[in-house]
């Protein structure tokens, strides 16, 4: 996940992963240092890796300033952080069967597992799942973001989808390439799920049923899982 400014590093205990760090992700022409730190829940037995970088991520707001402007970079944290969770992946010689994207800031993640990382090996067989939720953001992300995906290795006809950057557009983009969506929120955007609809994509509705969705995501996953063999 990010490793947003609002995230106490001492009270979560998370450190850099000096081996892990140390490579720079280029976005339009720039250099922006990769620096992934990692926290364990004890609990659970879990460790959580974190996205970090000086340019993105250390401010202490998330998405927008504290009068609710949203942060002209965000088309780039985006880009940032998705080509970042690959990277760590690849570092860490992962090989997930299910990636489940969480958010309108993953929404990028379906586009570059299927076209900038599609020759990965290490990826070849993984399956994206993409949950939708009423997180819509207020302005366009600028114009330059179908150009920056297209530097990075994304098609015209694959950002065709972006001719209007908004938070509708992202999210159909996410439903395109994605393998399966679930419905996040108990309202979504008429015109999205309209959109999810005609896809055909395998579509898991909005549960407010705490067990009943954790049966239902694992059977999907099953679902995903067992189609690639």
């Amino acid at each position: 996940m990010p490793k947003y400014g609002c995230i106490n590093e001492r009270r979560n205990q998370l450190h850099e992963v000096i081996r892990l760090s140390g490579m720079n992700l280029i976005i339009d022409d720039t250099d922006h240092p990769l620096i992934i730190k990692v926290a364990s829940i004890q609990s659970a037995r879990m460790q959580v890796y974190f996205i970090d970088n000086e340019d993105f991520f250390q401010r202490k707001a998330m998405l927008a300033d504290d009068e609710g402007r949203e942060f002209e970079d965000n088309d780039e944290r985006a880009i940032f952080f998705v080509r970042g969770v690959f990277e760590t992946i690849k570092k860490l010689r992962w090989m997930p069967d299910v990636i489940h994207c969480h958010g309108w800031l993953t929404a990028l993640t379906p586009l570059y597992l299927k076209r900038m990382y599609i020759d990965e090996s290490r990826l070849v067989d993984t399956k994206v799942v993409y949950s939708v939720y009423d997180d819509a953001f207020s302005n366009p992300l600028r114009d330059e973001f179908s150009s920056k995906l297209i530097q990075d290795g994304a098609t015209k006809d694959d950002t065709h989808l972006l001719k209007m950057p908004d938070h509708r557009s992202l999210t159909k983009l996410a439903v395109q390439f994605s393998d399966a969506i679930i419905q996040g929120s108990p309202q979504i955007d008429g015109e999205i799920q309209e959109f999810i609809t005609q896809s055909g994509k395998t579509f898991l509705p909005y549960h407010s049923s705490t067990d009943n969705y954790i049966h239902q995501y694992n059977d999907l996953y099953d679902l995903l899982i067992h189609s690639k063999e």
